[in-house]
């Protein structure tokens, strides 16, 4: 018989993991039980993948707010840092910067704007040119920023976030001026001291502060990346990828995935004699049509995954060989020749223009967001993603 169907996604049930679980071994369970009771045959190249949330909390990867001010004061000194470029997110970044205050007499908070690294609006920019704004030169107070603007409000949570930062400092008794600038030297005006919040061009940033003569410069990636006070810690990401817990802790991105993954692969082949991939995934990477947010909160999509999952999709266009090198056929005819096309195809087709518009992106960053966009972020208590078919193609 035919096959009819392609790449299949599942969610899969999990039980709460809480610190301290053997996650392995639930992980595993939870497969082979929804295996055994029919819902699908597991097979060679199916992918396994966990989100990190749960790797950290079996882990016990927190760190409370207070590790976070002692790690702050001895690395950054305790009085006036700048803060640049965080994103606004009440679970993301809100902790980090109650923690971030609380080991700081005064924080000089810079926001870019017109929006934040992941897409999160300050403002609308059309109202930038209505003002005559330049966000690349111009350097705007909250007083300013208000008046020309009036208050921030986000798109889909109504959140005013300047201010609620702002109060965030402040409860943790510090010192809070707020200004709005793209240029990271802006902040050396205010400080020589200075935290750079942002995640996917941080290195970029630490290099031009460094350049320009700041004292000291830090990424998130170098707080917490190792133990303080018997706190959790990242050691490759410091608290980059870390998520609010309650108000006082912070979940920090997992550590050793790499490990977790080929044990869980290796447990899967030594009870089914199947090998299939596995990997941990975080945040995916896609942008929101109407809020403009795209996501990626993470410092990477996958932490960890096997072997199997490295590089990119090698795949052709079945529209363009349609249209243009089996033009004039139809029907089986027309089948069975891109059939023979994508069995024969070349093991690396880079350039080629049969494989124009054949999304180039990673394999874990693909995976990661189709299975983030699986699991979602809410109650479908789905924290295990397993997909069918992703690497096969139209002749299987």
């Amino acid at each position: 018989m035919e096959r009819r169907v392609g790449t299949v996604s599942r969610g899969l049930r999990a039980p709460i993991i809480r610190e301290g679980d053997d996650l392995k071994k639930i992980v595993v369970d939870v497969l082979l039980g929804a295996a055994s009771a029919g819902e699908f045959q597991i097979q060679d190249k199916d992918i396994l993948a966990i989100t990190e949330a749960v790797v950290a909390r079996a882990q016990g990867n927190y760190a409370t707010k207070s590790q976070l001010a002692e790690d702050v004061r001895a690395k950054l000194g305790g009085d006036t840092i700048g803060v640049i470029f965080p994103i606004l997110s009440r679970n993301r970044f809100a902790i980090c910067l109650r923690g971030i205050a609380k080991g700081a007499k005064k924080i000089v908070l810079m926001l870019s704007y017109p929006s934040d690294e992941v897409g999160n609006p300050l403002v609308d920019i059309d109202l930038l040119d209505a003002k005559n704004i330049n966000p690349y030169t111009d350097v705007l107070s909250q007083e300013q920023f208000e008046s020309l603007f009036g208050k921030s409000k986000h798109t889909f949570t109504g959140m005013d976030y300047v201010n609620y930062y702002k109060q965030l400092i402040e409860e943790e008794g510090a010192e809070a001026e707020i200004i709005f600038a793209n240029n990271p030297r802006t902040i050396l005006d205010y400080t020589k001291k200075v935290l750079t919040c942002d995640i996917h061009t941080r290195v970029r940033t630490k290099r031009i502060l460094k350049n320009a003569g700041a004292d000291i410069v830090l990424g998130l990636d170098d707080l917490l990346n190792e133990s303080i006070a018997g706190s959790g810690f990242n050691t490759k990401y410091g608290i980059l990828g870390s998520n609010k817990a309650t108000e006082e802790t912070i979940k920090l991105f997992p550590n050793d995935c790499t490990e977790f993954v080929t044990s869980i692969q290796a447990e899967v082949k030594e009870k089914t004699g199947k090998v299939i991939e596995v990997m941990v995934y975080g945040d995916g990477a896609f942008k929101d049509p109407v809020g403009k947010i795209w996501e990626l909160a993470d410092p990477v999509v996958s932490p960890g995954y096997t072997e199997g999952l490295e590089g990119t999709p090698n795949e052709v266009k079945i529209k363009y060989l349609a249209d243009n090198d089996f033009a004039d056929l139809s029907g089986d005819a027309l089948k069975d020749a891109i059939s023979e096309y994508i069995k024969n195809k070349d093991n690396n087709l880079g350039d080629s223009m049969v494989a124009q518009g054949t999304t180039p992106r990673r394999l874990t960053d693909l995976i990661g967001s189709l299975c983030d966009l699986t699991s979602g972020s809410g109650d479908k208590g789905t924290p295990i993603v397993y997909i069918q078919g992703y690497f096969d193609n139209y002749t299987k």
